[in-house]
């Protein structure tokens, strides 16, 4: 009697350890291992104390309504190192499920076939519209027509305003809808020798690059696919012209960063990302401490708006992952869902780029935060305008190569050596060798 009574505990036991076996086989081998490839800093190149807070919060969040799936990421990787690295690990096979892509990187990766197609996905997604983002930053992750990324973090480029300056001459700031004239206009009025030594010592503009006349002006210098360039256009032409106009102002003088720092110059264009950065304490206090600052939208051109350059960062999928519905789910907690995306207002330095979130109220209380009470905080409002209506650069594979060409031959033309129609003919030859066949 004894011996039956051990035989069934030993096979109850028995039992136990096999449902045992059984429960951690299924739980080991359904559970799934997310690869994320994601950099250390900000992508903005400014201070940043809080570099995976927004990545850690979204995993948390993420893993707590996917319990099968684990999220893992390599930390410490500088953004300066993150392409070769990325690059490493796409060469022996091991790519990231889901990564950041660099803006310079994105038309590369799409066209060496190392990004998803994420066109099907979001087609068959009833969850997922992709009206919420801005169609501009929305296009910055498309490649020949096919979405290939979307966008995680946008930043814009604003017109800074010394706005101390400004009052001491008697000049109103301007609103967000002035123009080249009225840029021109101030420049000329505030430019002067205060000092009476005979030397200017203040001036109106500093750091405004021919591009950014150009896109104010409507005109593109290349089309999405990086296939032409439009540099013969009379837009482009008339944009390198008022750039001369607002340099001659100068007489020549070379305004340098430490002039604007001092206070003695009006206006600079600068990222969203600087203004974040230097608006708020205690990053503020290391500079413009001497005088009030704000910003404005760039001026517009003859026949175009106010139109700035807008950056992205971007998230994709690997083309080779094996965990496409958990990739593409996290892919939506990092790009579309709004409590994260709100995060990026709270923790990074760039705007987010959904438009009910960068609209919101609770962005602007954000954008609050850390600030002097008598600082007037940017306006959503203008925030969603340039990101609404903003130029978004084509940075196909030989981009950097033919704009390097295009830098040169311009800037000789700003200097007066070089007729500026003809020179913009033999430039747009010249760019042929550099464009997508």
């Amino acid at each position: 009697m004894i011996k039956s009574k051990k035989n069934r505990f030993m096979i109850l036991v028995c039992f136990l350890f096999l449902g045992f076996v059984v429960i951690y086989s299924y739980f080991t081998t359904t559970s799934q291992i997310l690869e994320v490839g994601v950099f250390v800093g900000s992508n903005w190149n400014v201070a940043n104390a809080n570099s995976y807070t927004i990545m850690d919060k979204a995993i948390e969040q993420f893993e707590s309504q996917n319990q099968n799936v684990k999220v893992h990421y390599y930390s410490g990787i500088p953004k300066e190192d993150y392409s070769e690295w990325l690059a490493g690990k796409m060469l022996i096979g091991e790519a990231p499920d889901v990564f950041m892509v660099l803006e310079d990187d994105f038309n590369k990766l799409a066209s060496m076939g190392e990004l998803k197609d994420l066109t099907g996905l979001m087609g068959r997604d009833q969850s997922f519209d992709q009206n919420a983002f801005y169609q501009t930053v929305l296009d910055t992750g498309t490649y020949y027509g096919k979405q290939y990324a979307l966008p995680y973090e946008a930043v814009p480029r604003l017109m800074f305003v010394n706005k101390s300056l400004l009052k001491k001459e008697g000049i109103t700031v301007p609103d967000n809808d002035w123009t080249w004239d009225d840029l021109y206009a101030i420049s000329t009025k505030v430019t002067k020798d205060t000092d009476h030594d005979g030397t200017l010592d203040q001036f109106g503009l500093y750091n405004y690059h021919w591009t950014e006349a150009v896109y104010a002006n409507g005109a593109p210098l290349f089309d999405k696919d990086g296939r032409q360039s439009f540099f013969t256009d009379d837009r482009v032409e008339e944009a390198i012209k008022f750039v001369m106009k607002i340099e001659s102002v100068n007489k020549g003088n070379k305004i340098t960063q430490e002039d604007f720092d001092n206070g003695k110059v009006a206006f600079m264009p600068l990222p969203f990302s600087e203004y974040r950065t230097y608006k708020t304490y205690p990053y503020r206090i290391k500079k413009y401490t001497n005088f009030q600052w704000d910003c404005i939208t760039l001026p517009s051109g003859e026949k175009g708006n106010n139109t700035s350059e807008i950056n992205t960062l971007l998230v994709g999928i690997s083309a080779h992952t094996k965990k496409e519905a958990a990739a593409w789910e996290f892919l939506k907690t990092l790009t579309y869902d709004t409590q994260i995306q709100m995060n990026v207002f709270r923790y990074s330095q760039g705007a987010s780029v959904l438009k009910d979130v960068t609209q919101s109220k609770e962005a602007e209380e954000i954008l609050q935060q850390d600030m002097e009470e008598s600082e007037k905080v940017i306006d959503t409002t203008l925030l969603n305008r340039v990101l609404d209506e903003g130029m978004i650069i084509p940075k196909f594979q030989n981009y950097k190569e033919a704009m390097a060409v295009a830098e040169n031959d311009i800037n000789q033309m700003l200097e007066g050596e070089k007729s500026i129609e003809s020179s913009l003919k033999i430039l747009q030859r010249t760019l042929k060798r550099y464009l997508a066949q």
